[in-house]
């Protein structure tokens, strides 16, 4: 079993990290600095893969004698023994010159570091994430450890560390089950659907909305490997959500959305996609997966071409940023349509997976910025450079250059549709960063 080890400076929340991760709350949290002063261990899984989780004390610059010089030296001893390590800033305080010198430290550790930009919550989190690569530990995973944002992202993360580094002690690696959830309004035909998809009765059902009040967890086999499938209960709109029960189905529901890598919206085809629909798609976007839409009760529809037709229009005004979702109409009663769907989800999995070559990208960002030049911005012309994919799931472009990041939504927005287009990757969600520092090969004009 690898080990990975969570590391910073007092107060950034490796500890509600911890307590995400774990699944349970087992680290004590608090706004007061230093409330973990001795290694916490639990096993866990994280993105399908079994490790020993550390919770460390904060990293401090004191004397070995001191309190925190011995909380320091705790901490050293669990980088000793990591595979991994997550190195956690906070964004709402900024980096500090002990992230900086913590950061230098780790550079020369001899595991690998993955940066987790923590309390990242909101789009003006997410951009201040963006300021933790001057750390030079590579591109910050954005995440919010007390909202659980941006933590399917990170299972991802941790997944490719992990498999890429040889195991202590490691045994036959078992097969990875793809991660897939599937979610929509109550009674849409959520459990129906996984019970036809396994091929027996694991979930009740009927004509009660509100059956599964859990987020239940089956593994079964398609044709291309092991799937790891969530039912969850019906997410009904916030202000309905009124007893405890409810309140708690509906966060782990929530949470299995953040740890799928594709979900599938069960739609009811006959009463339409209503606003809950497209709530629970877009937070599908927003975290980064895969989506599927499965267009249930099918066989059930009188006027098939204009029902197809108004779901296509909801689609295409609602989801810009998402264009081209797969959806599959099915009957998950009686079976029919459903040996499309998990081919489709299989497909809509690779290109969330893809990566684009740098020389490739490349090529493509140089036509689209001679097509379309990047506009002045206060007087001066913003000049993008290069593009690097640093990661997929989802596939995410960083443009760098000068005043990249007063790059105005329009031509992101141009940017990111062109590629999509270019390299043929429908309904995918994908992501733009754009880093204002300079070309290391070309100096600034």
């Amino acid at each position: 079993m690898q080990t990975v080890a969570i590391l910073g400076r007092p107060n950034v929340g490796k500890s509600s990290l911890f307590n995400r991760l774990a699944g349970r709350k087992i680290a004590l949290v608090d706004d007061t600095p230093g409330v973990t002063r001795d290694r916490k261990e639990v096993e866990a899984e994280i993105g399908g893969i079994p490790v020993r989780l550390i919770d460390t004390a904060g990293l401090e610059e004191a004397a070995p004698d001191t309190l925190a010089g011995r909380m320091t030296a705790s901490s050293e001893g669990a980088l000793r023994q990591a595979d991994l390590v997550l190195f956690v800033v906070d964004v709402r305080t900024g980096l500090t010159a002990a992230d900086r010198a913590f950061a230098q430290w780790l550079r020369k550790a001899p595991c690998t570091v993955l940066l987790v930009a923590n309390k990242a919550e909101g789009r003006l989190g997410m951009q201040s994430a963006m300021e933790a690569y001057e750390l030079g530990l590579g591109d910050p995973i954005a995440v919010s450890a007390e909202h659980g944002d941006g933590f399917g992202n990170l299972h991802d993360e941790v997944r490719d560390r992990l498999q890429a580094e040889p195991r202590r002690g490691r045994g036959e690696e078992r097969e990875r089950p793809l991660r897939l959830a599937i979610l929509g309004r109550p009674n849409a035909g959520k459990s129906t659907l996984l019970n036809t998809l396994v091929g027996e009765e694991r979930m009740i059902t009927g004509p009660e909305p509100g059956l599964t009040r859990d987020a239940i967890s089956v593994e079964f086999r398609d044709a291309e490997g092991p799937i790891r499938l969530v039912d969850t209960a019906g997410l009904r709109k916030k202000a309905r959500i009124e007893k405890h029960l409810e309140k708690i189905s509906t966060e782990a529901s929530i949470a299995a959305l953040k740890e799928a890598e594709v979900v599938i919206l069960v739609v009811d085809a006959i009463q339409g996609m209503d606003e809950q629909d497209l709530r629970i798609g877009r937070l599908a976007e927003r975290e980064g997966r895969g989506l599927v839409i499965a267009f249930n009760k099918w066989d059930a529809v009188e006027d098939r071409t204009a029902t197809r037709r108004k779901l296509e229009d909801t689609l295409t005004a609602s989801f810009a940023q998402m264009k081209g979702i797969a959806v599959v109409p099915l009957s998950a009663a009686n079976g029919r349509g459903l040996e499309k769907l998990m081919p489709t989800v299989r497909t809509v999995y690779d290109l969330w997976n893809r990566r684009v070559p740098t020389g490739e990208l490349n090529r493509w960002f140089e036509t689209m910025k001679e097509r379309h030049q990047p506009p002045l911005v206060e007087g001066k012309r913003i000049k993008l450079r290069y593009a690097t994919m640093p990661k997929a799931r989802p596939p995410t472009i960083t443009v760098f250059g000068t005043r990249a990041e007063m790059l105005p939504e329009d031509y992101r927005r141009y940017l990111v549709n062109s590629f999509r287009e270019k390299f043929d990757m429908p309904g995918v969600p994908i992501r733009l960063h754009l880093r204002g520092t300079d070309n290391p090969y070309g100096e600034e004009e």
